[in-house]
């Protein structure tokens, strides 16, 4: 790996990078190396990787036996009728 140096960076420019490495939780050096990669054409877009919070209110609310009836009812659903594959 090598090392580079960029000079010449403005109190604004430096501060929108630090805010932003924050923001995404990475290092400044990471949040640098991964624009550069975007904007060079090195970055390969990860797919499906989307993160969805729409449905954590219920995590850790069902009781067991709300969670018994639950999952017999994806296992009964998850059978294979022989009589419809023949």
């Amino acid at each position: 790996m090598s090392n580079l140096s960029i000079r010449g960076i403005d109190p604004d420019l430096a501060t929108t990078l630090k805010q932003q490495a924050q923001a995404s939780g990475k290092s400044v050096n990471q949040l640098v190396l991964d624009v550069l990669k975007e904007h060079t054409g090195l970055h390969k877009k990860k797919h499906f990787t989307q993160e969805y919070h729409d449905l954590d209110f219920l995590f850790g609310k069902w009781t067991d036996s709300e969670f018994q009836k639950i999952q017999g009812k994806i296992d009964s659903e998850s059978q294979i009728d022989d009589e419809l594959w023949q």
